[in-house]
């Protein structure tokens, strides 16, 4: 762990008080996407509970004796109960710590950090929430995919591809969302993503539909494979991709033959806007 002392951050900043919990996001990988509340968290905080997600980039930027204390939860292997790290939160800060509470992406979004602040609320606990990038907008960005495109979309739908029971949720209205939403942003979907695409393909989805997979986003590890709707479940396990992933459906992963700016970075030559060669294609 290295000190962030030397990091120039607005004085106006709030500072962790003693007793008390942030929770704050850290955004989908990259140190470079954490924001300066929660950069300035990490200076300060006397303990930091990170989960899985956290990319140890970030981490190495805990102050010099930060007590660094693992919370992550992974699918199908052990990890701690929701609870108990919702009143481990509560102990640490009732001990007259300085708490950061880091999440991978944004606390709030599919993170359970409503949960962890009812518990702390619960208790008595003073805390922050300090917003993060989420992966669903951050990691599609990095994979050069937006999220919306003017000619494309003007929704959006983000889901979780499982419940607390870890199957498919079964309070989504798949019909309704394979109806309604041209752009489909799924965390957690990997496990049951044959039983989600034949969900969207009953709801009226074309299986030649763009579905785009982007694992370890936002880091030096990240991948991504493009498919199509009806060849999603195949195709991932061809590849032998493995989460943390975020899985994107509609026509926006056509953009990224045009705006995968890693890619270029790494001589990787952008294709002309497909939209506009259309457009210009029917007019002419």
């Amino acid at each position: 762990m290295s000190d962030t002392t030397h990091l120039s951050l607005p004085s106006s900043l709030p500072a962790i008080q003693p007793g008390h919990v942030w929770l704050a996001g850290a955004g989908p990988g990259d140190p470079g996407l954490l924001t300066l509340l929660a950069a300035k968290a990490l200076s300060e905080a006397d303990v930091i509970v990170h989960d899985a997600l956290v990319n140890d980039e970030c981490l190495k930027l805990a102050r010099s004796g930060a007590m660094l204390e693992y919370a992550g939860k992974r699918g199908g292997k052990p990890s701690a109960k929701q609870r108990d790290i919702s009143l481990r939160l509560v102990e640490l800060a009732k001990s007259g710590l300085r708490v950061l509470r880091l999440k991978g992406g944004d606390p709030f979004v599919f993170g359970r950090g409503g949960e962890e602040a009812l518990t702390l609320i619960e208790h008595g606990v003073p805390f922050r929430i300090v917003p993060g990038i989420t992966a669903g907008i951050g990691g599609l960005a990095y994979a050069g995919i937006p999220v919306t495109h003017r000619e494309i979309n003007h929704a959006v739908t983000f889901l979780t591809g499982h419940d607390s029971s870890g199957v498919v949720p079964d309070r989504i209205d798949w019909d309704a969302i394979g109806r309604g939403s041209p752009v489909i942003v799924m965390y957690m979907a990997m496990k049951h993503m044959g039983q989600i695409a034949a969900n969207l393909i009953a709801a009226g989805r074309s299986v030649d539909e763009p579905v785009a997979f982007v694992c370890d986003a936002a880091t030096p590890a990240q991948t991504v494979l493009e498919t199509t709707l009806g060849r999603a479940e195949a195709d991932m396990l061809s590849a032998g991709i493995v989460p943390p992933a975020i899985v994107v459906v509609g026509e926006v992963v056509r953009l990224r033959a045009s705006l995968d700016w890693l890619g270029a970075l790494d001589g990787r030559v952008l294709q002309p806007d497909p939209f506009a060669v259309q457009e210009r294609k029917d007019r002419a």
